[in-house]
This record gives structure tokens, sequence and C-alpha cells, in this order.
């Protein structure tokens, strides 16, 4: 598998990956990807399989210590020297799930947050994902402000100075 940063051309793939992954009301739109892909491609991480994209990672970084639902539409929020480094979402198409891949974009992404010296990173989850976020170390804060989408979501974080 190879972990490498997304391109423009890799928008298309991203949303059909997106909305097998989440429901209507809380997938992002094609538009939203795009916006984000241009807004941070750095911070969008792709996973590939044989040279199909079969995963993804993707956030902004801010300075806000938690994800606002105007975060997820408007990707000139991000702040490339924000301290906190979000996760807007995780993605891995079906097929591929439970072999590991959705790990190692985490991982991958960790990494890339300590290596740009961040103090963090946060993210919502539903409830059921809380035990996976905290095997990487994240804490549960909480039930989110977040209403994105209709649905409760959890605050999470992990501190990484």
């Amino acid at each position: 598998m190879n972990i490498r940063t997304a391109t423009f051309a890799d928008a298309e793939t991203l949303h059909q990956i997106e909305t097998l992954c989440f429901p209507p009301q809380e997938a992002a739109s094609l538009q939203s990807i795009q916006e984000r892909v241009n807004a941070f491609p750095d911070c969008f991480l792709i996973a590939e399989t044989d040279g199909k994209i079969v995963g993804f990672i993707n956030g902004a970084c801010t300075d806000e210590y938690t994800i606002s639902d105007e975060m997820y539409e408007n990707a000139s929020l991000h702040r490339s020297n924000g301290a906190f480094q979000s996760v807007f979402g995780l993605d891995v198409s079906p097929a591929y799930q439970k072999q590991g891949i959705a790990k190692q974009l985490m991982n991958a992404f960790i990494e890339q947050a300590k290596q740009k010296h961040k103090k963090g990173i946060f993210l919502t989850c539903k409830q059921g994902l809380i035990s996976f976020y905290e095997q990487f170390g994240f804490v549960c804060f909480g039930i989110s402000q977040s209403t994105h989408g209709n649905t409760q979501w959890f605050d999470m974080r992990l501190d990484l100075q």
C-alpha cells in the first residue's frame, strides 16, 4: 500500500468513496472535496493499493480546539500554521475495510502532524468509533456541539506536545 497526498484529479474518486462511507446528510459534496483539496492538499492523505485509491483521511489546520460545523463546508477556514490538525473524515472503501488501511492512514496523519509541530489533532466521531480512536491515544471529551448531518458526535483529541 502507498500513502500519498491528494491532487485535484483525485477529487471525483474521493467523493465516490465518501458517499460509500457516510450517509448523504453527512457526506461531503464533490464541490466541498474539491475545495478542500485545493485549500489543503498536504492535509489530505490517500491510500492506494495496486494504483487504486482505496481510502483517505483529511482535515484542516486551525487554532480552534474542536470542529465547528462551518469548518466542514468552508475550506477557507484552513490555517496552515494553525496549532491543531483536525480530521474531517477517515474513509476506506467498503471492499477494503478490516485490512488495517484506516489504521495506517491515521498513523501517517499523526506522524505528519508531529512533523509539522502541531499541538494536537482533534476530530468528531460517532459513539461506536470512540474505542477505535482511543487506540491511537485520542481522549473523548463528551458530546460535541457539532450537529453536522443531524447526528450526535463526540469530540476527541490527541495531544502531541
